[in-house]
């Protein structure tokens, strides 16, 4: 059985490729997978012929992979996580990230131009994620309570600008930005614009 945390990152996304081969954001990402896969395999002291009997992914592929020469499917790329025991999100994430929960990665590409999903952070949820459709009018305010240690926000503005209050530091976060925070701090939102500020709030506890 996947473990949770593999559950929550990889369940929107089970067919096609990772990215299209015409689409300019394929050379970035399979790096990313490339370097991640040969990393991580290593890691666990695996050959390639040992990773593929373990994910069921031939041998000729994993070459390709880690060569960085081969568009790989959603699926595939879940059997690999599985068998090394990480998540998807390790695998198409920078090596070289700052900031392990802020992924912003390109993880699909449809036919049609514009057409994509974007896997934008992840967070270990010991019990369950909440997810939450939010609207403030101008002027709003909603003052959050602190949480309980270990819990951690995630939002995602799509009309608007909220302005969301850690302490007394504000974060301007615009309609098609995202940000992620640790919420056992004060905190709270607002909408400082002329325009209601609408975001998917989602709960990690």
């Amino acid at each position: 059985m996947r473990r949770n945390v593999a559950q929550y990152t990889a369940q929107p996304h089970r067919v096609s490729n990772i990215v299209r081969k015409d689409s300019t954001q394929r050379a970035s990402v399979l790096q990313h997978v490339s370097q991640n896969v040969r990393r991580l395999r290593h890691a666990a002291d695996l050959s390639q012929t040992a990773l593929a009997e373990k994910s069921g992914v031939s041998r000729r592929m994993l070459v390709a992979i880690e060569a960085g020469e081969k568009n790989v499917s959603l699926t595939t790329l879940d059997r690999v996580a599985e068998a090394l025991d990480v998540a998807f999100s390790d695998l198409i994430q920078a090596p070289d990230a700052r900031d392990p929960s802020r992924i912003n990665e390109v993880a699909w590409a449809g036919s049609i131009p514009g057409s994509k999903a974007v896997l934008l952070s992840k967070a270990i949820a010991t019990r369950e994620v909440e997810q939450w459709e939010w609207c403030l009018q101008p002027g709003e305010v909603y003052p959050s309570q602190v949480d309980a240690e270990g819990w951690s926000e995630q939002i995602f503005v799509f009309a608007g600008c909220l302005t969301l209050m850690l302490g007394d530091q504000p974060q301007h976060i615009n309609a098609g930005e995202f940000y992620m925070f640790v919420s056992h701090q004060p905190h709270s939102y607002r909408n400082d614009g002329d325009v209601a500020a609408r975001f998917i709030r989602n709960v990690v506890i």
